[in-house]
């Protein structure tokens, strides 16, 4: 039973699609709670090229959405997680990842139902040359390893309003330092390409192409080839059918689960194609292959 719960739970975001309305809203369940920065409290965010800030652990039921702001979202996820949805895509937000919400660009981000608990921080910043090495990513999700450290600064700054100024601009530059040096273009290509599998896995149901894999993490469709094959010692077009083929078999234990269903969950939209990619891959077809495991009810 327990199986099963879980198994619902992880196919909250499969069940989600990308959005092409938008409507500015904003919720926060009880049990949430949060913390902000803001320039009137510490003027010196200012001079630093910080908007605004905040620390939060969130619980029960949160989220954002946006048609449209002037500034930079930058979100730091530290425990738990989150779900980001765009005009694209819909992505897990997992612990050690940056999400990058560049200003003039709709976005929904919320507490992912798994989890139920999502600690993280969060920046606003001025749409200027200070902040475009990270806003020219596009919006998306990068694996960024100070996570803790950002939250730990911000909480320090937090308990220093009304205090010392000094102090402040001693843990705001150690703050604007950290995001500074952090270069998500020349750094880790391969930790991107980790990022879009990851991300791919999570919507598996989205027309995926070579093409359009490799531009979403700004490398060629060579350079994501040989990256791929590096990680996996496969082609990106075959670790896609991997990655499919491995939800295919997860969902076929599950009666409720129709051939045609769990086809059309997985991006094909005619089931015969996908019974004839199962059982090459495989060597059974979806109906064999559910007889000859145990169904769960």
């Amino acid at each position: 039973m327990f199986k099963k719960q879980q198994n619902l739970c992880e196919s909250v975001i499969d069940s989600m699609r990308p959005k092409s309305t938008w409507r500015d809203d904003v919720f926060l369940a009880e049990q949430c709670k949060e913390r902000f920065l803001t320039v009137e409290d510490i003027p010196e965010m200012k001079s630093f090229g910080v908007y605004m800030g905040g620390m939060a652990k969130l619980y029960d039921g949160y989220w954002v959405e946006r048609e449209s702001v002037n500034v930079h979202t930058l979100i730091f996820t530290q425990e738990g997680g989150g779900i980001l949805t765009t005009s694209t895509s819909v992505q897990a937000i997992t612990p050690y990842t940056l999400v990058v919400l560049p200003a003039e660009t709709p976005f929904r981000f919320e507490l992912d139902p798994q989890y139920n608990y999502w600690k993280m921080a969060w920046m606003l910043t001025p749409d200027t040359q200070q902040w475009q090495h990270i806003a020219s990513l596009g919006q998306g999700i990068v694996p960024f390893g100070e996570c803790e450290q950002i939250w730990s600064l911000m909480n320090l700054v937090y308990f220093e309003i009304g205090g010392r100024a000094s102090y402040r601009k001693l843990l705001l530059s150690e703050i604007i330092r950290t995001l500074t040096g952090f270069e998500p273009k020349s750094t880790s290509t391969t930790a991107r390409v980790q990022a879009l599998y990851n991300e791919i896995e999570s919507s598996l149901h989205q027309p995926w192409t070579v093409a359009g894999m490799a531009e979403r993490v700004f490398i060629s469709e060579e350079q994501l080839n040989r990256v791929t094959k590096t990680l996996f010692n496969l082609s990106p077009r075959s670790k896609l059918i991997q990655l499919r083929m491995d939800k295919a078999t997860s969902l076929l234990k599950y009666q409720d689960w129709s051939v045609s269903m769990i086809a059309n969950r997985l991006g094909y939209k005619d089931p015969y194609n996908f019974s004839h990619r199962f059982k090459k891959h495989f060597g059974l077809s979806p109906s064999q292959y559910r007889k000859s495991h145990r169904l769960l009810g």
